[in-house]
């Protein structure tokens, strides 16, 4: 403890008396905020004091000088974008992983961090129906995991040309081509770009912006079949919510070796609700998902879900080697750092997994029972305004 235990008591008790008093008014104050950042600098900013402040004040400095910028995003009003409440184990779970300030790289040095996060990464694959075994990465959001499951993708296809990415850059080696989705997520594109990869070929969508099965494999055929391929499948698109054709679409990727990653930012927990599974029949047959737990899992922000079926490729494009580290060797789930771009991060997996133990299988269903419950109202008044309003 770098300081006295009152010291940090006050400010934790502090804290936890303005948590809760935002927690006790989300659900019915106003949703946007009051101030814009220009206002609220002038209130928290100002010349750095030369000297410093009590902790316990700081934390009530803070609390008045932000809650005039707090957008109302856990209200059940809130309908922005795809966001939901931070549920009570998620955020208490939080705290605790701020508390213990673990660097949760190792396995070795952090034993309660890497095994929390470990059962966690196994009740997913055990809930969305992914094949066991798969290594499961806990990262920033669903960008970081779009671009963790992209990464092993490039990895394995251009290994598969007896290219080595890491050795060699891309420079010089086998053009990889990326068939994507007319309706993907731009975080997709993103993930392209930081990984080298460029705009990818963009194939024909339906009228609810699922990918054609046809379009893929016609796309597919024009590629020279010497040259490796990855091809990204989307988990409810973000305007209608459709789910790509799974079953159609990867048998035509595996025609042609390609790597199949799938986007399902808010879509992929379909899989978990016994009802809406009908709609990710195939997904399984993938090599990477990409999701994240802060929206139907309503973990805290900053928790992203990378799970990625061949453990080389995922473990080839993220570890990394130096004498102070000890790693993991194959018979293990591997060391945190294998499977994310980072070494040093903190313990996201924990709240995923207190969330887990507090909603158990049932509780994950209901979850996902609820969200489509509370769109579809929704659809129907905005389908039969476009009725009316007609082509």
């Amino acid at each position: 403890m770098t300081g006295r235990r009152d010291e940090y008591e006050e400010a934790l008790r502090r804290a936890a008396n303005h948590a809760l008093g935002w927690l006790e008014s989300v659900g019915e104050r106003r949703i946007a905020p009051s101030m814009d950042v220009d206002e609220i600098a002038k209130t928290v900013g100002g010349p750095l004091p030369d000297r410093g402040t009590h902790a316990a004040d700081v934390v009530d400095l803070l609390a008045a000088g932000a809650e005039p910028g707090l957008m109302a995003m856990g209200s059940g009003r809130f309908f922005g974008w795809v966001i939901g409440g931070t549920l009570p184990a998620g955020l208490a779970a939080d705290w605790l992983v701020s508390a213990w300030d673990q660097n949760s790289g190792m396995r070795y040095a952090t034993p309660a961090a890497a095994a929390l996060e470990e059962v966690a990464g196994e009740w997913l694959l055990d809930l969305l129906g992914l094949p066991l075994g798969s290594d499961v990465g806990f990262v920033t959001g669903a960008t970081m995991a779009n671009f963790t499951g992209l990464a092993a993708g490039r990895y394995s296809v251009l290994a598969n040309r007896g290219w080595d990415v890491h050795r060699d850059g891309l420079n010089g080696g086998p053009r990889v081509h990326v068939l994507v989705g007319r309706e993907r997520h731009d975080t997709v594109d993103l993930a392209l770009r930081m990984l080298g990869l460029g705009t990818p070929t963009a194939v024909d969508v339906d009228d609810q912006g699922r990918i054609r099965a046809d379009a893929l494999a016609a796309a597919l055929d024009a590629v020279p079949s010497a040259d490796p391929v990855i091809v990204v499948l989307q988990a409810g698109n973000l305007h209608s919510g459709a789910f790509d054709p799974f079953a159609d679409a990867i048998a035509a990727a595996r025609r042609h070796d390609a790597w199949v990653h799938v986007d399902g930012a808010f879509g992929l927990w379909a899989a978990a609700v016994p009802r809406l599974q009908n709609l990710t029949e195939g997904l399984a047959g993938a090599d990477s998902w990409a999701t994240d737990a802060h929206k139907t899992l309503n973990t805290p922000y900053d928790c992203g879900i990378a799970i990625v079926a061949d453990r080389t490729a995922m473990r080839s494009a993220f570890s990394v080697h130096a004498h102070y580290l000890t790693a993991a060797d194959e018979s293990t789930p591997g060391d945190p750092y294998e499977k994310v771009p980072e070494l040093s991060r903190r313990a996201r997996g924990i709240p995923v997994w207190a969330v887990l133990r507090s909603l158990g299988r049932e509780g994950v269903g209901r979850a996902g029972r609820r969200s489509r419950a509370a769109g579809e109202p929704a659809g129907r008044r905005l389908r039969r305004d476009l009725r009316r309003r007609g082509p």
